[in-house]
C-alpha cells in the first residue's frame, strides 16, 4: 500500500470509528491545559486529573502561580513523577507568562518553547488543542502507533516522526489525528501487548501483516 493510500485508509477508518477524539486531560483555560501537559510528562492523564483540581484551586490563574514558589507548587504535585523539576518549571513558566506575555498563553509553537518546561511536544499540544493549529504532537503513543501502522518509516526521533506524519496528513485533520493515535495506542495498540484481535485497523497495519 502506497503512503497516500495508507493515510487515506487511516483517515477514513478513524473518522468513521472515532469521530470525536479529544484530550483526556481536564482543563478550563489555555493556562490550565499548559500546566496539565507539563505535569503529564512521564505521568498518566488519569494521575494529572487527580492532582490538578487542588492545584488550580490554589493557583487559578497564571498570576497566582507566578506569585507563589516552587516549594508551594511541589506540595500540591508531589504524587506525580519528577515533582521537583515540574514544580520549578511550572513556577518559571508562570513567571515568564506573567512578565513577558501579560498572562496570555502564546499560540506560536516556537514561542511556546521558550517557556520553562515546554518542549516541542507540549508546544504542539497547546497549539493544536487550544488554537486548532496543524501541529502534530508526538508522544510515546503517537511514535509507536504511527510506526506500527506504517504511517512513519524508521523514524529516528519524535521530530522525524512528526515531519513524516504532517507530510501526508491534510492540515485540517492533523489536530484530530494526534488524538486518534494517542487514544488508539492507549487502549488498543498497547506497547507490550497490542490488542490486534480486536483492532479494526489491521487491514492497513504493517505490524499486523508482519506478526499476525
Amino acid at each position: 500500500m502506497k503512503s497516500e493510500e495508507k493515510f487515506k485508509a487511516f483517515i477514513e477508518f478513524f473518522e468513521r470509528n472515532m469521530p470525536v477524539a479529544e484530550t483526556e486531560l481536564v482543563f478550563e483555560s489555555p493556562y490550565q491545559l499548559l500546566v496539565a501537559v507539563i505535569l503529564s510528562a512521564q505521568c498518566t492523564d488519569k494521575r494529572v486529573n487527580l492532582i490538578s483540581p487542588a492545584l488550580f484551586k490554589v493557583f487559578p490563574t497564571v498570576d497566582k502561580m507566578a506569585a507563589s514558589s516552587p516549594e508551594e507548587i511541589f506540595a500540591l504535585i508531589k504524587s506525580c513523577s519528577f515533582p521537583n523539576n515540574k514544580a520549578r518549571n511550572l513556577h518559571g513558566m508562570a513567571v515568564m507568562l506573567h512578565e513577558k506575555f501579560h498572562g496570555i498563553v502564546p499560540e506560536d509553537v516556537e514561542v511556546l518553547q521558550t517557556l520553562p518546561g515546554v518542549g516541542r511536544k507540549t508546544a504542539n499540544v497547546i497549539a493544536s488543542v487550544v488554537f486548532n493549529k496543524p501541529a502534530m504532537a508526538v508522544d510515546t503513543h503517537v511514535f509507536r502507533v504511527s510506526e506500527r501502522l506504517g504511517l512513519t518509516l524508521n523514524a529516528r526521533n519524535p521530530k522525524d516522526a512528526e515531519m513524516q506524519l504532517i507530510k501526508y496528513l491534510p492540515e485540517q485533520v492533523i489536530p484530530k489525528a494526534h488524538h486518534w493515535l494517542i487514544l488508539h495506542g492507549r487502549y488498543v495498540c498497547k506497547a507490550r501487548k497490542p490488542l490486534c484481535n480486536s483492532c479494526g485497523a489491521t487491514f492497513f497495519c504493517d505490524y499486523f501483516q508482519r506478526n499476525c
